[in-house]
């Protein structure tokens, strides 16, 4: 049994953390928001600070919504650092920007301690499951110490490089191929075609992928309760966009992908499910998928 520190229990994180619980780790938690009944029933610890569960934990895991909340739980007032000791992890699994992810690793790395980051991809569904494909940056020594536990939250886990090297492409491709379905389900409808029956065509051939699946059938039952949330995929787009700059690189699709988001948002639609990116493509054809022709 490990001794694990968890803060961040959301959507996304009291799953995971409910995983670790269940595989019989001790788990010590923080969350500004009152923990979870259910695994506090099942023998989570609840603590008073970021500070307390790095105190007490051998590897504390972050899952929150953005950079400035990960640079606040670890560095903050009561924050990680306060409380960490020279050989303990700290494994990052939330989406923020790659380059202050590497600033954050070398400042923990600084205390003695060794950081990994590994953002998460597959929502709620994917967390309740133990479904997640987990994108790993870090060192190869500690990857194999994390890797146990990563396996209780996920299927697919990828060392992929260094700390930072985890973070962005993979929400990137999400929201391109959520923009693809989109059109062309939305192409099918107007041509006349059922929408549902062209999905599961899709399905069959070369053009089959898990966004066909699951997002374009929330398409067309119309069904856009998050899942993951519009505002959430927004954030991620813009830390890709940030670095694209910061690299002096170009990215039209993902910019085009974050100016339909915006739009979906302007239309009261930052808590829909990213899936409802196609309401915006709907708009500006003038047309809902299974309107008739």
């Amino acid at each position: 049994m490990s001794k694990l520190g968890f803060v961040g229990l959301g959507i996304m994180g009291t799953p995971m953390a409910g995983h670790l619980i269940t595989a019989g780790h001790q788990v010590f938690a923080y969350d500004q928001k009152d923990l979870p009944a259910e695994l506090l029933a099942k023998g989570l610890v609840k603590c008073d600070s970021s500070k307390d569960v790095a105190k007490a934990c051998d590897i504390f895991f972050v899952m929150v919504p953005d950079t400035p909340h990960v640079g606040a739980v670890l560095f903050g007032k009561n924050g990680a650092a306060e409380g960490l000791s020279k050989g303990k992890i700290v494994v990052d699994m939330s989406s923020i920007s790659p380059i202050e992810t590497k600033e954050y690793a070398a400042r923990i790395e600084a205390l003695g301690c060794e950081y990994v980051d590994a953002p998460v991809s597959g929502g709620e569904v994917g967390a309740k499951a133990a479904t997640l494909s987990i994108m790993v940056g870090g060192k190869d020594e500690v990857f194999e110490i994390v890797k146990p536990l990563f396996e209780l939250m996920g299927k697919n886990i990828t060392l992929v490089g260094g700390a930072g090297a985890g973070q962005t492409a993979n929400q990137m491709i999400v929201a391109m191929t959520i923009e693809a379905v989109g059109e062309a389900l939305l192409f099918a409808s107007k041509a006349g075609a059922d929408s549902a029956r062209v999905r599961q065509a899709l399905m069959g051939g070369f053009a089959s992928s898990k966004i066909l699946e699951v997002h374009g059938d929330r398409m067309v039952k119309r069904t856009f309760d998050p899942g993951f949330r519009i505002a959430r995929h927004q954030k991620d787009l813009n830390l890709a966009l940030t670095a694209a700059r910061q690299m002096g690189i170009s990215l039209p699709k993902p910019a085009t992908c974050q100016e339909l988001f915006n739009s979906c948002a302007a239309n009261g639609g930052s808590a829909w499910d990213h899936s409802g990116m196609v309401k915006a493509l709907e708009l500006l054809a003038n047309f809902e998928i299974g309107q008739k022709a």
